[in-house]
C-alpha cells in the first residue's frame, strides 16, 4: 500500500501530534474544494483512453498527486491538525472498513471454483445473472458479483463479443440485485442502522426491483443471443475447456462456511451496540467495528491457506484487480471529504440548489425529485453517504419515513441502490469486476462507453419507474 504509506508519512509531517479537529462546515467551502475529486474522476475516465499505458504504469502516482492537491492546501488553511484528523477519520472510520470487507470477499469468493463445461449460451449467462440478482441481497452485491464473476467469465471465453455480458452484469448482480435487504448494499444497511426494518425494502421496493431485472434479463437476453449468432463457429471451439467434464460442482468449499462468516461479522458490527471505544485524532474507533475488521482479516488469512493452490490456479486468482481498487478507492475516499461536508451542509451550502429541489411548493417530499437527486450523486459519489444526506434531509425519524412518507423512504433506497451502475465508480462493485474482466483478456468500455451503456438502457427504465412509482 504505497499509496497510503506516502499519505501518513505527508499526514505526520504535517501535524505530530494529531488533534480532535471538529467537522468540516461545509457551508463555508468553495465548489474549488471538489477540484481533486473531479480530477481523480476524469483521470479515471480519461486517461485509460487518450493514455492507457501512461495510466497502467503510472495511475497510483496520479492518485497520490490528486490526494495532496487536496490534503496539503486544507492544511494550509485548515491548520496541519484539521488535516490530519481528516486524513485519520477517511483512513480509520472508511478506508480501511471497507478495503479489509472487500479483500475479504474477493480473496474467499476466489477460494470458490465452480468446475464443470460451463458453455456461454444466452440461457446460461441470463440464468447467471438471474442466480446473481437472488444472492446479492443476501450475501451483498459484492460478495455475490466475485462468486459469480469468474466462472461467467471463464464459460464465456469462446466468444469474441463479451463485454455486454459483463456491462450487464454489472447492471443485474452489482447493483439492482442489492436493493431488498440491508445485507445487498451499504446504504441500506446504514438505513437499517438508522431503524428502518430488516425487511422494509423487500416489501415496499420489490414491484421496482422485479420490473428492473426482469426488463434487464429479457433485453440481456435478447442482445445476447444477437451477439452469439454473431460469433458464429468461434464459439463452437472452446480454447480453455473446463475441468471435470460436463458435471458442475464446486472446489473450495470451505470458503462458503467463510463466507457466510463474513455476512455475520457485517451483521454483528451492525447490531451489536458497545460502550467501549478508542478515539484516535477525533475519530471513534468502537469495538464490534474493531473485532469485524480483526475477524474479516482472520478469515481472509484462513482462506488463503485453506484454499488449495490448484483453486486458486483454476480461477486464475491474483491481487492485480485488488490492489487497483485499493488505490483508486484511497484518492476517492480522501477527495470526496470536503465534497460530501458540501452535502451534509444542505441548503446552506453549495448544493443547496440541489438539496432544495426535493422538496415541493408545499413543504411536502418530493419522491421523484428524491430518487433523481440520491440516485444521480450516487452515480458518482459514495452511495451510502449521500442516502444518509437525503434520509436526513427527508426528516431523519425511521418511523414516519416507513409509513407516512413511505414512497419517499423508498425513493431513496431505490436512487441509491439501482442509480450505482450508471457508472463504474458509483459502487465498489463495478469497479471490481471490471479490473477482473480486463485481467482476463476481456475489452471492456470506457468510462464514457460504459456510460453510454447505462444511459441508454437504465435511464430509460428509471425514467418509467418515476411515472409508475414515485409520482
Amino acid at each position: 500500500m504505497k499509496l497510503f504509506r506516502t499519505l501518513t508519512l505527508t499526514a505526520l509531517s504535517l501535524a505530530p501530534a494529531l488533534a480532535a479537529a471538529a467537522d468540516i462546515d461545509g457551508g463555508q467551502l468553495s465548489l474549488l474544494w471538489g477540484v481533486p475529486f473531479a480530477g481523480i474522476l476524469l483521470s479515471i475516465a480519461l486517461l485509460p483512453m487518450v493514455a492507457p499505458l501512461f495510466w497502467h504504469h503510472h495511475f497510483g502516482k496520479l492518485v497520490v498527486g490528486w490526494s495532496l492537491a487536496f490534503l496539503l492546501p486544507f492544511a494550509v488553511v485548515f491548520g496541519p491538525q484539521a488535516a490530519g484528523a481528516q486524513f485519520v477519520h477517511a483512513l480509520a472510520a472508511e478506508y480501511l472498513p471497507f478495503v479489509i470487507l472487500l479483500s475479504a470477499l474477493f480473496t474467499v469468493a476466489g477460494g470458490i471454483y465452480i468446475r464443470g463445461n460451463l458453455r456461454g449460451s444466452p440461457v446460461l449467462n441470463t440464468g447467471i445473472l438471474l442466480v446473481g440478482a437472488v444472492l446479492a441481497s443476501f450475501m451483498g452485491t459484492t460478495g455475490a458479483s466475485m462468486l459469480l464473476i469468474r466462472p461467467l467469465i471463464r464459460a464465456n471465453d469462446n466468444r469474441r463479443h463479451v463485454a455486454h455480458v459483463v456491462v450487464f452484469f454489472i447492471f443485474v448482480v452489482s447493483n439492482a440485485g442489492g436493493s431488498l435487504t440491508p445485507l445487498g448494499d451499504p446504504p441500506l444497511f446504514l438505513g437499517f442502522l438508522k431503524g428502518v426494518d430488516f425487511f422494509w425494502t423487500l416489501r415496499h421496493i420489490f414491484p421496482e426491483t422485479l420490473f428492473l431485472i426482469a426488463v434487464l434479463l429479457v433485453l440481456f437476453f435478447a442482445i445476447d443471443s444477437w451477439y452469439f449468432r454473431q460469433d458464429g463457429e468461434l464459439r463452437r471451439t472452446d480454447p480453455t475447456p473446463d475441468s471435470g467434464g460436463a458435471a458442475l460442482g464446486f472446489d473450495g468449499k470451505i470458503n462458503f462456511v467463510l463466507l457466510l462468516g463474513v455476512v455475520a461479522l457485517v451483521l454483528m458490527s451492525g447490531m451489536w451496540k458497545s460502550s467501549v471505544q478508542w478515539t484516535i485524532a477525533g475519530t471513534p474507533v468502537g469495538l464490534p467495528g474493531l473485532l469485524r475488521d480483526l475477524g474479516l482479516i482472520a478469515i481472509t488469512l484462513v482462506s488463503l491457506v485453506l484454499t488449495p493452490r490448484q483453486v486458486h490456479s483454476d480461477n486464475q486468482f491474483g491481487w492485480g484487480p485488488m490492489q487497483e481498487v485499493a488505490k483508486l478507492f484511497a484518492g476517492i475516499f480522501l477527495t470526496i471529504i470536503p465534497v460530501i461536508a458540501m452535502l451534509k451542509a444542505g441548503v446552506n451550502g453549495p448544493f443547496g440548489a440541489i438539496v432544495s429541489a426535493v422538496t415541493r411548493a408545499d413543504g411536502q417530499p418530493d419522491p421523484a425529485m428524491y430518487f433523481w437527486a440520491t440516485g444521480l450523486l450516487s452515480s458518482f459519489l459514495d452511495n451510502a453517504p449521500t442516502y444518509l444526506v437525503f434520509f436526513n434531509t427527508a426528516g431523519g425519524d425511521p418511523a414516519t419515513l416507513m409509513t407516512t412518507y413511505a414512497t419517499t423512504l423508498a425513493a431513496i433506497s431505490a436512487g441509491s441502490v439501482f442509480m450505482g451502475a450508471n457508472t463504474y465508480i458509483g459502487n465498489a462493485p463495478n469497479l471490481m469486476v471490471k479490473a477482473i474482466a480486463e485481467d482476463r483478456g476481456v475489452k471492456m468500455p470506457s468510462f464514457f462507453g460504459y456510460m453510454l451503456w447505462s444511459c441508454g438502457i437504465l435511464v430509460p427504465l428509471f425514467i418509467a419507474m418515476t411515472f409508475i412509482w414515485l409520482r
